[in-house]
């Protein structure tokens, strides 16, 4: 996993075990580790896209994307995105005057995916003097968890990370324990719709984990697009919808119009499969579920069965 730190060079921010330091989160899995970790009261300032824990909404927001997905398909994102990153433009707003007035000791964000969020080379001109900008990049499960003890380390908590990184890989292994030895099922996750996206980073490693086989995706590798044409050549048995940043009733509202010949899920991904954090660990058993429904147990997370050749669906739950 590659972690970047930089610090101003004027001053060290003081020990973060104090209740006093003043945390920046421009990342949503870092703010859902972040409050995992019992540091809630020190974030000052998120991303409009941290939205979870609940508390956390009504917090200062210091960056916001350029464009509004709700207002547009997926095809016409996938269009912005790509103009954007072909121009070197960037994806977010950054409200420097407000980060200087919250004066945060420390700012948490990520470089693994421009579109995702802020970069750290992108702070330059916003990073108050004395903050230091810790990005996490995690690429696996395993580096998740590594990040949550990296990020409880520098929040002065190591054993605090230890015990949430111990709990986050336990209940994979749980998932994962629930689907042992039975036969692989053929799966394509979406992560984006118009044009498809393979699953990317942990995402194949998590259906791996699940008992099924991922026919496009590579553990560890970035998510890429594909077509749909490609996708059903290779025959999947299930297509589970997931696209990064919509939860699931979004999910099933943009995948409405899928013609498809095989069994369709959608899911909520923004929560449970696009964010390195914690809970794409219920996320495994919940792709165990799907891959192996008499055997898995249902964790309860919010499903919708899509419509297709294959027959209407069976199951729902938003």
């Amino acid at each position: 996993m590659e972690v970047t730190v930089r610090r101003a060079a004027r001053r060290l921010a003081p020990g973060l075990e104090s209740i006093e330091m003043r945390i920046c989160s421009f990342l949503p899995s870092a703010t859902e580790m972040i409050a995992e970790l019992g540091f809630i009261d020190s974030l000052v300032g998120v991303s409009e896209e941290c939205r979870w824990p609940p508390e956390v909404i009504g917090k200062p927001i210091v960056t916001a994307a350029r464009i509004d997905p709700s207002s547009m398909s997926s095809l016409e994102i996938d269009e912005a995105v790509r103009a954007s990153v072909r121009e070197g433009r960037s994806l977010y707003l950054v409200d420097a005057e407000l980060i200087e007035a919250l004066a945060p000791d420390l700012i948490v964000t990520q470089d693994l995916c421009t579109v995702c969020a802020v970069s750290s080379g992108e702070l330059e001109s916003a990073c108050p003097l004395g903050a230091e900008v810790l990005s996490l990049d995690p690429r696996t499960l395993a580096e998740v968890a590594e990040s949550v003890r990296l990020l409880a380390l520098r929040l002065g908590a190591p054993e605090r990370g230890r015990a949430a990184a111990a709990q986050m890989l336990d209940e994979v292994e749980r998932g994962a324990t629930s689907v042992r030895g039975l036969e692989r099922r053929r799966v394509f996750f979406a992560e984006w719709i118009d044009p498809p996206f393979c699953a990317g980073h942990w995402l194949p490693e998590m259906i791996e984990l699940a008992g099924g086989e991922d026919i496009l995706g590579r553990r560890g590798q970035p998510s890429r697009s594909t077509t749909w044409d490609e996708v059903l050549a290779l025959e999947p048995e299930l297509v589970i919808v997931g696209p990064c940043g919509f939860g699931v009733e979004e999910a099933a509202a943009r995948a409405a119009d899928l013609d498809l010949p095989c069994p369709a899920v959608a899911v909520d991904g923004d929560a449970y499969y696009s964010r390195p954090a914690p809970r794409l660990a219920v996320g495994v058993r919940q792709l165990a579920h799907l891959l192996h429904p008499n055997v898995a147990p249902d964790p309860g997370l919010p499903e919708i069965g899509l419509r297709t050749r294959a027959g209407a669906p069976v199951r729902g739950r938003s």
